[in-house]
Parts: C-alpha cells; sequence; structure tokens
C-alpha cells in the first residue's frame, strides 16, 4: 500500500501542489506537557487566513540570545515538531513555532504558492512583537520548512538581512529527486523511477532558489542515515549554497537531529558566531566504539 501511495502521489503532483502537505488537524498535546511556558499565538495572512502558532519565551533568569522562527516539515502539526525547539528556551532563545495553513488550529488548506504567505505572516508578527525588537533573528528550516524558507527568502533579499543566520535541518534539494529515491526503493517501481519521478514540479525546489541566498549565513544539518530525504540532497544543497555556509553531517533519522545533545551543541556555537564558527569538527565528533577505560594501577608513575 505504500508503494501505491508514492505512485498514486507521483502521477498526480503535476496537478495538485497540495499533495506536499500532510497536516493533521486538531493538537494531541500543547507545550505545557514537556514543562514549557508558552502563549497561543493567532497570525493573519495576506489573504485573510487565521493561523495558529506557540510562542515560547526563554527561560527565567537566562540571559536572551534572541528569536527563532521554527518552520516545521510537511506532516502532522506543530505538536508533532516540538522536540526540534522545545531545548531552545533554556538556551537563552525564544521560539515562535508556526502551524501552516490547514495544520492542527490553522484555518485554510496547505498549497503552493499560497503557503508563502504564512511564512510572510510570521515575520510580520515577529516585526511588531515587543520582545524580539533589537534582538538577532535565526529561522530554523526542518524539511520541507526548510524549502519553504529558502524559497521564502530569495524572493524577499530584504528579509534576508533581518537575519543573523539560517539553520536548515533534513531539507530537500530537489522534490523531483525525492520522489525518484522513493520510487526507487521498491522493485515494484524501480524501473519507473526516472519517467515518474519527472511528473512532479520541481521549480519551487530549495536548489533552485538557495543561490539567491547571499546575504545570510546559512548551516545545513543532514543525516547520514536519512531514509526519506537522501543525503546526497543535503551536500547538492550546500554546494548550491553562497557563503557563508557550513554542512554539519549527523547520525540518525529523519530531522530527529536535535534529540542529540551534540547536534544541539553545534547550533548553539555556530550561532555564537556564524560569520567565523569553526568548531563544527571537534564538536561533530562522536566515537563509534566504546572508548577503552585505563586501569590507574597499570599507569606508570
Amino acid at each position: 500500500m505504500r508503494i501505491l501511495g508514492i505512485l498514486c502521489l507521483l502521477l498526480t503532483l503535476s496537478g495538485c501542489s497540495s499533495l506536499l502537505f500532510y497536516p493533521e488537524p486538531g493538537l494531541p498535546f500543547t507545550p505545557e506537557k514537556a514543562h514549557l511556558q508558552y502563549r497561543d499565538v493567532t497570525l493573519t495572512t495576506a489573504d485573510g487566513v487565521k493561523l495558529h502558532a506557540w510562542w515560547l519565551p526563554a527561560k527565567a533568569g537566562v540571559p536572551l540570545k534572541g528569536t527563532v522562527l521554527h518552520l516545521h516539515g510537511n506532516g502532522g502539526n506543530l505538536a508533532w515538531h516540538l522536540g526540534g525547539s522545545w531545548w531552545l528556551p533554556d538556551q537563552g532563545y525564544q521560539v515562535l513555532l508556526l502551524d501552516y495553513r490547514g495544520y492542527g488550529l490553522s484555518q485554510g488548506k496547505p498549497s503552493l504558492p499560497a503557503v508563502y504567505q504564512d511564512v510572510d505572516a510570521a515575520f510580520n508578527w515577529l516585526d511588531q512583537a515587543p520582545e524580539v525588537q533589537g534582538r538577532p533573528l535565526i529561522v530554523l528550516g526542518q524539511s520541507l520548512g526548510g524549502a519553504l524558507a529558502v524559497h521564502y527568502l530569495a524572493a524577499h533579499p530584504q528579509r534576508q538581512s533581518q537575519l543573523k543566520a539560517l539553520v536548515l535541518d533534513g531539507v530537500p534539494a530537489s522534490y523531483r529527486d525525492v520522489g525518484q529515491f522513493a520510487l526507487s526503493t521498491s522493485w515494484l517501481t524501480w524501473p519507473l523511477q526516472v519517467p515518474l519521478s519527472w511528473l512532479v514540479p520541481d521549480a519551487d525546489s530549495a536548489i533552485t532558489a538557495m543561490p539567491g541566498l547571499t546575504g545570510v549565513p546559512k548551516l545545513l544539518f543532514h543525516s547520514l542515515d536519512d531514509p526519506i530525504v537522501p543525503v546526497a540532497n543535503g551536500i547538492r544543497l550546500y554546494q548550491a549554497a553562497p557563503a557563508p555556509r557550513v554542512l554539519q553531517l549527523t547520525r540518525g533519522g529523519h530531522v530527529q537531529t536535535f534529540a542529540d545533545k551534540t547536534w544541539q551543541t553545534v547550533m548553539l556555537r555556530y550561532l555564537d558566531d556564524p560569520q567565523h564558527f569553526n568548531g563544527l569538527r571537534r564538536l561533530g565528533e562522536i566515537p563509534s566504539y566504546p572508548v577503552p577505560q585505563v586501569d590507574s594501577s597499570e599507569t606508570p608513575q
């Protein structure tokens, strides 16, 4: 059934960009379950759609370092993606986590290009929020959310100058390439991967817009183990990115990056100084074998 679903998806994508989105209505839980302070926020898009978002303030007593706009991936709703940013308030970053139209409690139905108005509404809200003014602004885009961010920022270069950094996590460089990869994973669809994947519209893919992001430093996370967006996509996107840029290869599932404190640390160190970050190699090394224990009784005196 999964393969048939992919096949049907690819056959119909050329006429319906909304099939890039898999929204889940309602909310299974709130940040309160994770013992986080939050407040519900309502945003209004240029075409009058009401969007729901969560505002996570920085932890009381922690020096405020900046604001993160978190744009999540294409499935579920913001509750499903809280794992990408719940840890940031403890580190001094306040977070706006947005649900696109049709997701969670947001009105409407997601489609391209309408969803770019949702990203614009989030930026407009941040422009007016008193607690954001005079503080560094960062965009964190995961999976499809990262592709949306790249396309939006390329079309709005004035927004690039507002950002301290753009952090991307598991972002598909090309929707068409990801479709071909999905078809290649089964003997049933393997012979059809090239003709069917060309039915997928690719004009809005991140790799076409990335060269236009000349005004913002970029950190790209991508897992070597990603079963949905192959690592070659992340490398291609990095190669298309103008400097300053950093590629951090990780381990683990698709957009599970920040479940590992190592990668949290990499992002935090990067945000300290995106223009001159050079601790990547040391911070990114994770031993794949046990560290031998030294018997103190055998240590030479």
